[in-house]
């Protein structure tokens, strides 16, 4: 694997863990994910995803190279999200409706990689998508008023089982980014003009 593409790897997502997840999780989920892929299981082996799993293991165990990977991590994260650029900041349709795909998205990945703690806030939202708090209200206002998307009691936005659903029924440009649907398709050219 070359250092480009070790790079472009979410260790976390691969271990299905949470970047808060201390050493004991990361190691009991990876002893679960290794037996499930370990090439001498016949029934769910698969000797990619194992190798995947043993290198993400390799490296969020140790503490130096989790600290080392932490820092682009976040900086792959920021890359990754920045599915606006300056110009749809504007108050045309399109770009609104990719503001809101890109909310549902985050909050999509955030409630997949921990069901329990979904939430992000506004001010995080705000700086994923490179979008105004100004121009923010107006989107999070439409998401909740068709539940999509609810506030949570500790002030966070979660999406909603509605809102995965619109997601799934959405085609979205900036899915290569992020594998929201495992066989999605990225070539689609259907609009549902809705969200």
């Amino acid at each position: 694997m070359t250092e480009a593409n070790a790079e472009a790897l979410d260790y976390y997502e691969i271990l299905q863990v949470n970047q808060s997840a201390d050493s004991q999780t990361i190691e009991r989920v990876f002893r679960l994910l290794a037996k499930r892929f370990h090439p001498d299981n016949r029934e769910t082996g698969d000797p990619d995803r194992f190798n995947l799993v043993v290198e993400a293991f390799r490296v969020l165990s140790d503490p130096e190279e989790r600290v080392s990977y932490d820092a682009r991590y976040e900086r792959l994260r920021e890359h990754q999200w920045q599915v606006l650029d300056q110009e749809s900041a504007g108050d045309d349709v399109e770009a609104d409706r990719r503001i809101r795909l890109g909310i549902l998205s985050l909050l999509y990945t955030t409630r997949r990689q921990d069901v329990h703690q979904p939430g992000l806030g506004t001010f995080e939202l705000e700086r994923l998508l490179g979008c105004p708090e100004h121009h923010m209200q107006f989107h999070m206002w439409y998401l909740k008023e068709n539940r999509w998307i609810e506030r949570m009691d500790n002030g966070k936005f979660a999406i909603t089982v509605s809102g995965v659903d619109k997601l799934v029924e959405t085609d979205i440009p900036w899915r290569q980014h992020q594998a929201l649907l495992p066989g999605g398709s990225e070539d689609s050219d259907d609009d549902d003009g809705g969200a």
